[in-house]
C-alpha cells in the first residue's frame, strides 16, 4: 500500500512543479503587461495556494508518521 501512496505522492510532486511553472508564467505575463498596475495577478495567488495544498498532500501520503507536522 505504501508503494502506491508513494507513487501518487511522486505524481503530486510533478503537479507541484507544473504549478510552479504556471506561476512563473503568470508573473512574467504581468510584468510584460504595459497596461497592468504592477500588482501580483489574482491567478498567481490561486496557483500558489493550489501548489501549497498539493505539496501538503504529497507529504501526507509519503509518511503518515510526519502527517501532524504540517
Amino acid at each position: 500500500m505504501q508503494d502506491d501512496l508513494d507513487s501518487v505522492a511522486d505524481q503530486l510532486d510533478d503537479i507541484s512543479e507544473r504549478l510552479a511553472d504556471l506561476s512563473m508564467a503568470a508573473l512574467r505575463a504581468a510584468l510584460d503587461d504595459a497596461d497592468g498596475d504592477g500588482s501580483r495577478p489574482e491567478i498567481d495567488k490561486r496557483i500558489v495556494r493550489a501548489r501549497r495544498s498539493v505539496d501538503k498532500a504529497a507529504v501526507l501520503l509519503r509518511n503518515h508518521s510526519t502527517a501532524g507536522m504540517i
